[in-house]
């Protein structure tokens, strides 16, 4: 309980704009970075220095968002620059890949920051899959995996774990009051979902970390780290689905969106931070989750191990969903 009760009144920051040093010569991309948290991590980013790619499927929002960003900023800041990529179509990933690949040689961060929740009940994505599994998880699966060799290729040439992916999860995945499903993620039944809208939200905040875990273990060798962040309970596009009486019942415990960008940039930038805690999850504004609950241990660690294995079963089944479109 103690815990939770953090995580919606966190202790103060200790990795903001004023101390997260030059970044110049580094290169991020950051998906849904034209709103919300990733605006925040974007002008964060640029401010020191960075060469941001702000990933996303509206170009006129990107570039809105872009001046907005250089407007706030002072004349040494870094460079910014807008990427088509429309996470819910996984047909636009790779072309959105090769584009990134095309310009840059390095990558030394990718945050999976844009997510959807409690989208109008029904909705799709391009290739038929509900909507918030293919936004929240599949999408930025499949970016990870085709971005991968920068991402191996930059880790050579720098310390270890200084090269990352963050991903985003919630809250919502671990309270069952919001929705987190008491026996776990059947992934025989992703396939045809009947869930409520925030039930299959909360899985899909589950399934960043499990994503999170996996890629730890497929590269943490390389010298990638990978965690899950929950931002913290912050203003943003992300709950506008949601019905006005909660919006309104919830105002008082949300906060500023930089607070959220606080937090993945810790996990992102942090010296505390070291191969050691890759599959980690990261809660606001900037810690280590020092006591996951017993059931996400179990079910991070393969039946082998005396877990339960989900995690594992979770990776495959997104794997299997995006093969055709690597």
């Amino acid at each position: 309980m103690g815990v939770t009760f953090s995580q919606f009144f966190p202790p103060s920051p200790t990795l903001t704009e004023a101390n997260i040093g030059n970044q110049r010569g580094k290169v991020f991309l950051v998906t849904g970075g034209a709103s919300g948290i990733g605006f925040e991590v974007c002008r964060i980013l640029y401010q020191a220095g960075g060469k941001i790619y702000l990933a996303g499927r509206s170009e006129e929002k990107a570039e809105a968002a872009i001046k907005r960003i250089k407007s706030r900023s002072t004349a040494s800041s870094g460079e910014i620059l807008f990427l088509f990529l429309s996470l819910e179509d996984l047909s636009t990933i790779r072309p959105a890949a090769e584009s990134f690949l095309s310009r840059e040689s390095r990558l030394d961060i990718l945050f999976n920051n844009a997510g959807v929740s409690n989208p109008p009940v029904g909705s799709l994505s391009a290739q038929g899959h509900e909507l918030q599994m293919a936004t929240n998880c599949l999408g930025p699966y499949l970016l990870t995996q085709l971005l991968l060799p920068i991402l191996v290729q930059t880790a050579k040439t720098t310390a270890s774990a200084a090269v990352r992916v963050v991903w985003t999860s919630s809250l919502a995945g671990e309270i069952v009051a919001l929705g987190a499903p008491k026996d776990g993620i059947d992934v025989a039944k992703l396939s045809d979902p009947s869930q409520s809208q925030q039930e299959k939200y909360a899985i899909t905040k589950i399934g960043n970390w499990y994503l999170a875990h996996g890629l730890a273990s497929q590269v943490g060798e390389q010298g990638i780290l990978s965690v899950t962040v929950h931002p913290g309970n912050v203003k943003s596009e992300l709950i506008r689905h949601l019905p006005a009486a909660v919006s309104i019942l919830a105002s008082p415990l949300l906060y500023a969106a930089v607070y959220g960008a606080y937090t993945e940039i810790w996990a992102g930038l942090s010296s505390e931070l070291s191969i050691k805690d890759g599959g980690n999850y990261i809660i606001p504004w900037g810690r280590i989750h020092p006591s996951p609950s017993p059931r996400h241990i179990a079910s991070l660690a393969s039946k082998e191990d005396g877990g339960t294995g989900e995690a594992k079963s979770f990776v495959e089944w997104c794997d299997a969903q995006t093969v055709g479109f690597r």
